[in-house]
């Protein structure tokens, strides 16, 4: 299930009935096609010998750490407390999103999502909590910006513990990390404890969704990893992807 923690982290973070919806139509989507579209496996996925592999440890990881840890926090933490610990996170990531809206050249979009940020590290006590439902939660990481600039994102690739990702996504996690207040926090302790609790919040969040993936596919993995390069995909192009043409297909 970390494969499914990575599609939805912080920076991509839904209302829970869209992230259902969108969950379950990536998944439907894979049903139909095992390979993610205008690509061949081998294009997609040349390393999947390694990225099933890894791909095995991380599920297992999930099931002996991370998911029973995040069901004793969904039935133990009070609905105030969760909260109040989601806001924060969601204040802390709006950072790294005002960055790359402006990177993209969406200053419209920099100045509500910057705003989200003065309003509810301010009044909302250092985002405990959220002041600015008014403003839409934006999502932007460096991974979209590079896709927003034209870089195709490579080959998929899981990584262990992380989970899914691309080359593009990749280099965009590691560029994240120097604007982010957690990757930028100096003392080791803090910040290593502030993703250990981001990533338990995060896989609490997923419990109920993940239901939709016990009876939807044969091979999870072939369907999960195409659910998250089309999702990256729609990402990339702000939920409007252009359209491909028959003619991509037929040529293959």
């Amino acid at each position: 299930m970390l494969i499914i923690y990575r599609m939805t982290k912080p920076e991509h973070r839904f209302p829970p009935a869209t992230r259902s919806a969108l969950l379950l139509s990536c998944l439907l989507f894979s049903a139909c096609s095992t390979t993610h579209p205008g690509s061949s496996p081998q294009e997609t996925d040349p390393f999947e010998p390694y990225n099933r592999a890894a791909y095995s440890f991380n599920d297992a990881l999930d099931r002996a750490i991370l998911k029973p840890v995040a069901q004793g926090y969904a039935k133990y933490m009070p609905q105030l407390g969760k909260m109040a610990i989601e806001n924060f996170f969601s204040n802390l990531n709006d950072v790294t999103v005002t960055c790359n809206d402006v990177l993209q050249l969406k200053f419209k979009q920099a100045a509500s999502d910057g705003s989200r940020v003065l309003f509810n590290t301010t009044f909302g006590l250092f985002g405990l909590i959220n002041v600015t439902t008014r403003l839409p939660k934006h999502n932007e990481d460096f991974g979209q910006t590079l896709g927003y600039w034209g870089a195709p994102s490579g080959p998929y690739i899981v990584i262990p513990v992380l989970g899914p990702s691309s080359v593009r996504d990749g280099a965009g996690t590691y560029a994240d990390s120097f604007v982010s207040v957690i990757g930028t926090t100096d003392h080791v302790p803090t910040r290593n404890s502030a993703y250990v609790v981001d990533g338990i919040v995060t896989r609490a969040s997923l419990l109920d969704n993940e239901k939709i993936l016990e009876n939807a596919t044969i091979d999870r993995y072939s369907s999960l990893r195409d659910a998250y390069m089309m999702h990256r995909r729609n990402l990339v192009y702000d939920g409007d992807p252009p359209r491909r043409h028959y003619e991509d297909f037929d040529d293959e």
